[in-house]
């Protein structure tokens, strides 16, 4: 009896913001899920649905604000993989912490308009290789790999059959919870579908479509959860500040050396994966924006 009413005590109740993303699932019946991941600065849960993204990252602000998070105030409870926990009804019960949700941010910021001229100075610096030194990016962790370099052919000459190969194959390529391969396609697919928007060019927003459909379609069964989810959010153009940032640099929003920077220091490989990405959806949007 002392026990059960020191736990009603103890318990947390804060609020947080959550990306749209993963309004669809926090505002349905509530469903149990489970740890996924822990760290000091996010959790990542899985919930038991159908719906995507099925996997959503609970995060203070120390941690990268990842398309699927909740971001909340304060610190994490302690918890470990495997722990159950519930989402839905705009609320999150993890351990001793009772989220509810009661803002929200956008993912997924719309682009201005873009000319030639941005894009092709976009893919001279992009294309640039880090220069050797103590203050050189890291290299992307598929550097030379047969598959990116078919990607990036295929995209830039539209060619959808060689695009849906390569993409096929870099699924899941690599280590850790975000592989390399699924952080070029993530990036990739995010620049498509806005650059494309934003220079007018149609045809690298439905080769944008067609490459969604693809990497969408199995990636549960190919590849980690939180790596499978935020394909599904990079599909629908979401991503992370970081990406924006660069994407922003790249329309003339926002300077694009710091925003370069930025992305290159996520994960071990992560930012110079998604950083790749980009590159290759860049090219693609500057070859594809010229006439047929």
């Amino acid at each position: 009896m002392t026990v059960s009413t020191h736990a009603r005590r103890t318990r947390i109740h804060v609020t947080g913001a959550a990306s749209t993303a993963v309004r669809p699932v926090l505002e349905s019946p509530r469903r149990p899920a489970r740890v996924l991941a822990a760290f000091p600065a996010g959790v990542y849960l899985e919930v038991r649905t159908e719906l995507e993204p099925s996997v959503i990252a609970v995060i203070t602000g120390a941690a990268t604000r990842l398309p699927n998070s909740v971001l909340l105030a304060g610190r994490l409870p302690h918890v470990t993989v495997g722990d159950d926990a519930s989402v839905g009804e705009r609320t999150i019960e993890l351990g001793p912490l009772s989220l509810s949700v009661r803002r929200w941010w956008d993912p997924a910021p719309p682009l201005g308009r873009i000319d030639r001229t941005g894009l092709e100075y976009a893919v001279a610096r992009l294309s640039h290789p880090p220069e050797p030194g103590e203050n050189a990016l890291p290299r992307p962790g598929l550097t030379g790999n047969g598959a990116v370099e078919l990607l990036a052919d295929s995209c830039a000459k539209g060619w959808l059959l060689g695009a849906v190969t390569a993409a096929e194959q870099l699924v899941g390529l690599g280590p850790g919870l975000t592989p390399s391969g699924d952080d070029v396609l993530a990036g990739l697919l995010v620049t498509l579908r806005h650059l494309g928007a934003a220079a007018g060019a149609d045809r690298a927003v439905w080769l944008a479509d067609w490459l969604a459909a693809t990497v969408t379609f199995d990636a549960r069964t190919r590849t980690t959860p939180i790596s499978a989810t935020l394909l599904h959010c990079a599909a629908r153009g979401e991503a992370s500040p970081e990406v924006s940032a660069v994407l922003r640099g790249i329309a003339g929003g926002q300077a694009l050396e710091p925003a370069l920077r930025r992305l290159h220091r996520l994960g071990h490989t992560s930012g110079a994966d998604l950083a790749q990405g980009i590159a290759i959806g860049v090219s693609a949007v500057l070859a594809l924006s010229g006439p047929r």
